[in-house]
């Protein structure tokens, strides 16, 4: 069995450098290769990639599903592992994906924990919190390449923030591919506590909204529904909880310096629900 390792990237170049660092330094592993998919950077990643020697594509256009049917297209492994570019990968990473599908009775998605931490000093074990029931995101995943092409890879319609790697999850479910849980194949994912900007958290909720409108349209199950929130009882309760026109009001506690920090917290969690699920409903009502 050879793996081919699918990072899509964009301006990350000192994270790349650590990641593929961390993934050329693995043990018992079988014969792997690495492929990068550069989604448009204007940085070193280009020359990090080479220095790596991992394959390198270019892919200009910001599409993450596009990126990484590039990286699907130059993979020859007949195991696709997928993860993303600020993750660091403990030496037996790759060959515990590997023992996971050498036992596989039917084809596998083979998932494992993804353990945050603040810095790459950090590197706990995982424990029972970082256990997931999802079956197929692309931070730390494995499948056939056979599998992916049978499917036609990632839909590159999903072209903004949001649900193109459960998307393709549902695809290879109904094609026969079942989910595995290996605690071995741990990653650390290296998450600082600073947060992204109030304003870029609601323009990915926005986004997300509107591509699980075009999800439930394309798959109007009721796991979908559930799934990324698109039923009656979750968008009254958000209308409940969180009118709209109670929006600027929630911002203002979410942004406050004077409130205690854990309200602050709790009133952006608020706010990108609320924001979330006004959008996914006008989604839905065509508007």
């Amino acid at each position: 069995m050879n793996l081919s390792v699918v990072i899509a990237t964009k301006d990350r170049a000192a994270l790349l450098d650590a990641a593929l660092a961390s993934l050329r330094a693995q043990q018992h592993a079988p014969p792997f290769e690495l492929v990068v998919v550069d989604n448009g950077s204007r940085d070193a990643t280009p020359e990090v990639a080479r220095a790596h020697g991992a394959a390198y594509a270019f892919v200009r256009e910001s599409n993450r599903g596009a990126a990484r049917n590039a990286g699907i297209a130059k993979a020859t492994g007949d195991l696709v592992v997928f993860c993303d570019d600020d993750v660091l990968t403990p030496p037996h990473f790759l060959a515990a994906h590997a023992r996971a599908h050498a036992a596989e009775i039917f084809p596998l998605a083979v998932s494992g924990p993804i353990v945050n931490v603040p810095s790459p000093e950090h590197r706990p074990a995982p424990s029972a919190a970082n256990y997931s029931r999802a079956f197929f995101v692309t931070c730390n995943v494995s499948v056939r390449r056979a599998s992916l092409r049978a499917v036609g890879g990632f839909d590159e319609a999903f072209d903004l923030y949001g649900w193109e790697d459960t998307e393709l999850g549902a695809r290879l479910r109904a094609h026969g591919v079942r989910r595995a849980f290996a605690w071995d194949a741990y990653l650390w994912h290296i998450k600082p506590p600073t947060t992204e900007s109030l304003e870029d958290a609601l323009g990915k909720a926005i986004e997300k909204a509107r591509m699980a409108a075009q999800f439930v349209r394309k798959m109007p199950t009721s796991r979908i529904k559930l799934a990324t929130g698109a039923y009656s009882a979750n968008l009254l309760r958000a209308r409940v909880l969180a009118p709209p026109l109670l929006q600027p009001l929630v911002a203002g506690v979410a942004t406050s310096t004077r409130v205690p920090a854990a309200l602050a917290s709790l009133a952006r969690g608020v706010l990108l629900d609320s924001v979330y699920t006004e959008e996914l409903g006008r989604q839905l009502r065509g508007r």
